[in-house]
This record gives structure tokens, C-alpha cells and sequence, in this order.
């Protein structure tokens, strides 16, 4: 009994000291003896409850049926989602803070290829096969030139410029990715094994061919077939951006990702000096620019039209501190249909948007018991999240209210379903950044699931080292990188993420009812507690 309280104890100091070190990623397991808090003279147990499987089951069967077509932002199934979630807002009384209507309209531009080839001494090529072109990136383009310069890294950088005295404006150059190294293998710009900046951030070498007049950038793409394979639905649907007014993009020059073939088609009989120019780079650290004599032609011409989407918001206003907002929300768009295939998005995210509409319920029925919280929440639902997190972006820059007194955001994202790791164990949840920005916002989960839900809190996603990054790829990342504590809910990927079998009747709703019910008590005590969460941490980009 003694060992097993020693261990007990050992084990409790250990996850304590590794809640100290940016970031948690071990598993919280519940204790198997706790009592947890059922007393429905609680307020925050009252309204949890309110929160139940078949509610939830009701609304996700609508809005992942075939009638909204998968849901995807500028279409017609996007809209008749909006239309169900707000008329749900509607008949729970919350106010239409929005000009009479729940929307915060967004524009989109779909932007396609309508010409994208390339030909190079009379050979040619096809974008997303031979070379990638993402239109939301590069520009229209349709001339021919007789020359290519091979300009090393493209880099201009007081400490070493390819640029320097080479003649750039109006001229077609070739460039590696990456930066000059010596033969000892340290880097040039930093005199160490780790490389810079210009190494990771492609843009920047694109901004200063554009600084410099060039008329197209081609860069040599090692690995162009992954990099097709990892884009491929990017590159074979429309791009989609936040309206920019079908402009050219001003900041980079336009650009080729190139094969290795194509860069040899290019070369041609001029190896050599590129060899050359390369071992000069490599001992000197100065540039070293090689003329190519290809006959070069590409046709590009884009094709843009206009969408229009909607961010949702239903506001429930506080009491004494009704200025300061904690925010909850979930994408309810999802990637709609492939020919006649739909992709109903069930749990992706079809569950996180479900889980806010209950969340919501709880709050209009603590405003008619007169018992709303102190602090004002806003149920968020988003659109364009599978479109690159356009919807939260845009509402974080066009926030209708104040993001300084915006305490934290509560996302939820995926929580209907169970991962490979947990099917003897569903009553869990991933969490993700909640001690990133806030400890206290860590805490408080902790402390509401030790007190009210039991679930089992996995914080493996939260690593810094997480190669998935999940941390920046849902909508709580547009408020944390503003420097705002977000906590994500996330069960997990599975064999239907993305597929068309992520479907309603895969969905444990006993599981989401659990999930929906701690995120409630979350909810309840950012926006009831005396003080203000503390932000004790760092915002790291790394989109």
C-alpha cells in the first residue's frame, strides 16, 4: 500500500514538473475512485446537462445529410448550413447583432488555371505534372525569352546577395532553393550548421526578385512529385483566397516550381558554368551568376470568380463584465463533392459545429433563468477553415468585437468520433495549446474535467515537436497568434478524415455529449471567474 502511494505521489510530481516545461504532452488519466460533481444546484451542472446525445444527434443528421452537399465554402450546401445554424440561433432568442441577421459576410476568390504550359526548347511541359503554378500565388504570364540567368539562391542579403552587380529587370532566372554553404558544411549567412531565414521562406526570395524587377523566378524543385502529391487537391480544384480584387499579387514576383528535368532542359550544353558558378559560391561566399541560352516560352492566364460566404455569430451578452468575451468556435464548412460523391463531413466538422449549437442552447437557457454568465460569450462558426483557416482569419481581422477584451477562444474541431489509440477507451479528448498563451487556461480545464467530466485529457498533439502541427491548423490559431489563450478539442484523425465514409452513423454521440459537456464547464468558468485569465506565455509562429 505504502509502494503504491509513493508511486502514486511520484507520478503526480512528475506530470506537475512537466506542465512547467513548454508544452504539455503527456496524458492525463483520471482517477478510477473520484467522485465527480452531479449536483444540479450547480448552475454549471444544470446547464451542462442541458447538452445531451440525442439533441446533438438531431442537429448533426441535418447538417451532414446529402441535402448540404458537403458543406463547401461558395456553395450552395455551405449556405443551407448557415441558413440551419441561424435559424437555430433564431429560435433560441439570441439577438441578431449583425446589421438584423447573424452574418459576417466574407468574399472569396476561386481561382483556377484556364492556360498553364511551359516550353522549353521546343519541349513541352504541363503545370501540375512537369512544374507547380498556384495561381493564388503567381500571376498571369505569356511571353517568350531567349535567355534564362542561373542566379545561384536568389538571396539578397547584406551579408551575401546574388544580386549584386547582375542585371535583373525584365529577365527570366533560375535558382536553388536554400543558401550557399561552405565545403566544411556551415552556412554562409550564419557562420554556423543551421541555416537562415532565406533557407525556410520562399516569399522572401520572391519579394526580392520582384524588388528587382524580375520578370519570373524558376525554382528548382528536388522533389516536385512529393511536393504535387502533397498539393494535389490544391493544384486540381480552385485556389482560394480572401478577395484581393482579382489583382496580380504585388508583393512576389511570378514564379515556377521547376522539375529537375526541366532545370537539365534549360542547362542544356551549359553545365558547366553552372557547376562553375556553384563551386565559386561554395568557396567564396560571393555570387556568381551563369547566362543560359533555352528558348523559353510560358502561357499562364487565371481564371478568378467571386464567392461569398458568412461567418456566423450568436452573442450572448454578460452581466458585470459583459465587455470582456470569451469565444467559442468550430468550422462548419467541409470540402463538399467530388463528381456526384459528397463528402458529408460528419465529425470533420460537422460535430465541432454541432457541439456549439448545443453549447448555445445551455447559454440561452441560463439567460432565461437569469443566471448569464458575467463575461459575454460569442458562439463562432466559421467558414473557409478547409480553405486555408479563412474564415477565423478574416473575423480576426475584422473582429466585431474588440480583440483586446477577448479573454480566450474555445475551439472545437473533430469530437465525434474515436482514434485507433482509444477504441477500448472513448471517453477522451485531445487537447491542443492550451498552455501555450495561459497556464490558468490549462488549469481551468484540468480543474473542470477533475471536478465534473473524468475524461481522460491527451496532450500528445500539443508537443512542439508534434510533426502534424495541429496546433496551427485549426481556427484557434488565427486568436492565438494575436497573442489570445486558445484551447483546442480534437478526438484524432481517422481512416474516414477527408473521405467520403465520414458519416453520421460512425459517430459516438455518448463520447461527444462527455467532450461537449467539460468544454461547457471550460466555458462557464472563463466567463464567471473573478480575474481575467493571465497570458504568461510566448506567441511562436510557424503556418
Amino acid at each position: 500500500m505504502r509502494i503504491a502511494k509513493v508511486l502514486s505521489i511520484a507520478a503526480a510530481l512528475l506530470f506537475a514538473l512537466h506542465l512547467k516545461a513548454q508544452y504539455v504532452s503527456g496524458v492525463n488519466t483520471p482517477d478510477s475512485s473520484a467522485v465527480y460533481n452531479t449536483d444540479t444546484s450547480d448552475v454549471s451542472v444544470l446547464l451542462a446537462n442541458t447538452i445531451s446525445a440525442e439533441d446533438m444527434r438531431e442537429h448533426l443528421t441535418i447538417l451532414a445529410s446529402d441535402e448540404f452537399g458537403g458543406r463547401e465554402t461558395g456553395h450552395p450546401g455551405n449556405d443551407i448550413a448557415a441558413e440551419y445554424i441561424a435559424g437555430h440561433l433564431n429560435s433560441l432568442g439570441v439577438p441578431k447583432i449583425m446589421d438584423g441577421n447573424y452574418y459576417q459576410d466574407v468574399a472569396f476568390t476561386y481561382t483556377t488555371w484556364e492556360a498553364n504550359t511551359v516550353t522549353i526548347n521546343g519541349n513541352d511541359y504541363k503545370g501540375a505534372k512537369d512544374f507547380i503554378a498556384f495561381p493564388d500565388k503567381t500571376g498571369n504570364a505569356s511571353f517568350q525569352a531567349k535567355e534564362v540567368l542561373y542566379l545561384g539562391y536568389g538571396i539578397d542579403d547584406p551579408e551575401y546577395s546574388d544580386y549584386k552587380k547582375v542585371k535583373v529587370r525584365d529577365k527570366v532566372i533560375l535558382i536553388n532553393k536554400g543558401e550557399p554553404m561552405k565545403k566544411d558544411s556551415s552556412y554562409w549567412l550564419t557562420g554556423t550548421s543551421e541555416p537562415s531565414s532565406w533557407t525556410g521562406d520562399i516569399d522572401r526570395k520572391l519579394k526580392a526578385a520582384k524588388k528587382y524587377g524580375v520578370r519570373m523566378v524558376l525554382i528548382i524543385e528536388d522533389g516536385l512529385r512529393e511536393m504535387v502529391g502533397k498539393n494535389r487537391r490544391k493544384l486540381l480544384g480552385p485556389t482560394v483566397t480572401l478577395t484581393n480584387g482579382l489583382k496580380d499579387n504585388t508583393e512576389l514576383a511570378n514564379h515556377l516550381y521547376i522539375s529537375t528535368t526541366m532545370a537539365k532542359d534549360i542547362i542544356g550544353d551549359k553545365d558547366k558554368k553552372v557547376i562553375k558558378s556553384r563551386k565559386y559560391i561554395t568557396k567564396k561566399g560571393k555570387n556568381c551568376d551563369a547566362q543560359l541560352k533555352p528558348t523559353f516560352a510560358v502561357n499562364q492566364l487565371r481564371k478568378s470568380t467571386i464567392l461569398l460566404g458568412r461567418n456566423i455569430l450568436g452573442f450572448f451578452e454578460g452581466t458585470d463584465l459583459k465587455d470582456e468575451i470569451v469565444v467559442v468556435s468550430a468550422h462548419y464548412d467541409h470540402i463538399g463533392k467530388k463528381g456526384d460523391v459528397i463528402y458529408n463531413g460528419a465529425d470533420d466538422n460537422g460535430s465541432g459545429t454541432t457541439t456549439v449549437l448545443e453549447i448555445a442552447e445551455a447559454l440561452a437557457i441560463s439567460k432565461n433563468m437569469g443566471q448569464s454568465p458575467r463575461r459575454s460569450v460569442l458562439c463562432l462558426l466559421v467558414t473557409g477553415e478547409e480553405k486555408g483557416l479563412l474564415g477565423s482569419y478574416y473575423y480576426s481581422e475584422n473582429p466585431v468585437f474588440d480583440l483586446d477584451k477577448t479573454v480566450a477562444d474555445v475551439n472545437i474541431d473533430m469530437v465525434g468520433r474515436v482514434d485507433k489509440k482509444y477504441e477500448d477507451n472513448p471517453n477522451y479528448i485531445y487537447v491542443i495549446g492550451s498552455d501555450r498563451l495561459s497556464t490558468d487556461l490549462h488549469k481551468i480545464n484540468e480543474n473542470a474535467n477533475n471536478t465534473y467530466a473524468g475524461l481522460t485529457l491527451d496532450y500528445k498533439y500539443n508537443d512542439e515537436k508534434d510533426p502534424n502541427r495541429y496546433y496551427f491548423r485549426s481556427d484557434h490559431y488565427n486568436f492565438a497568434r494575436l497573442g489570445i489563450p486558445s484551447i483546442f478539442f480534437f478526438n484524432g484523425v481517422h481512416e474516414d478524415y477527408h473521405q467520403p465514409g465520414d458519416t453520421v452513423d460512425k459517430i459516438n454521440f455518448d463520447k461527444m455529449q462527455n467532450v461537449g459537456r467539460l468544454i461547457f464547464h471550460t466555458i462557464w468558468d472563463l466567463a464567471n471567474r473573478n480575474d481575467r485569465i493571465v497570458v504568461d506565455g510566448k506567441v511562436k509562429a510557424g503556418r
